[in-house]
């Protein structure tokens, strides 16, 4: 293999590309999340903005045909280590109100039987299967017991793990601040 040096303006050429590419990536997963509330289940289309929750946001949306409007609380991070990799976690009630699901957008390229795994203030919780791939991401789901909920409550930071083989992990660390509130208003 034969490496070539590169000028300091090819290098910055690269940076500038990378960062377009991530530009576009976590645009395109943030889409992606959007759409599969609607693919999976209970929609959001455009899902535009309800409230700000500190690191949270609502958003909300009335898919066609539906009798109400669909919110979900929502957040998007990218790896510390890997600018390119980014995660979107939705948190909803389900529209006859008796569940609450969160479901986790990973970028592609994810080891699926490995699963997701969660971390609460590095406490285990352990890993969640991945239940489809869309062209932007592959999606985990839980749904949020009593006992998850109220862990969620009183933890301020989740890490969500991706395995890109069965020894790597790419941590997500996902602020929890303003979760609680973002989650009480949620309809």
């Amino acid at each position: 293999m034969v490496r070539m040096a590169l000028s300091r303006r090819a290098r910055s050429e690269q940076a500038r590309h990378r960062t377009g590419k991530r530009k576009r990536l976590l645009t395109g997963v943030a889409l992606a999340a959007l759409a599969l509330i609607g693919a999976a289940g209970p929609a959001l289309a455009q899902g535009a903005v309800r409230s700000v929750h500190e690191d949270w946001q609502i958003r909300c949306d009335t898919p066609p045909g539906a009798q109400k409007e669909q919110c979900a609380l929502i957040q998007s991070v990218t790896a510390e280590d890997r600018a390119n990799a980014g995660l979107t976690v939705i948190v909803l009630k389900t529209a006859d109100g008796k569940s609450r699901l969160m479901r986790v957008v990973a970028p592609l390229g994810v080891l699926l039987p490995s699963g997701l795994g969660l971390k609460l203030d590095n406490n285990d919780l352990g890993r969640a299967g991945f239940v489809r791939c869309l062209p932007n991401g592959c999606v985990a789901e839980v749904v949020m017991d009593d006992k998850l909920l109220g862990q969620l409550r009183t933890s301020k930071t989740a890490t969500f793990i991706i395995f890109q083989t069965p020894e790597e992990g790419i941590g997500f660390p996902l602020s929890l601040k303003g979760f609680n509130a973002g989650f009480d208003k949620l309809p």
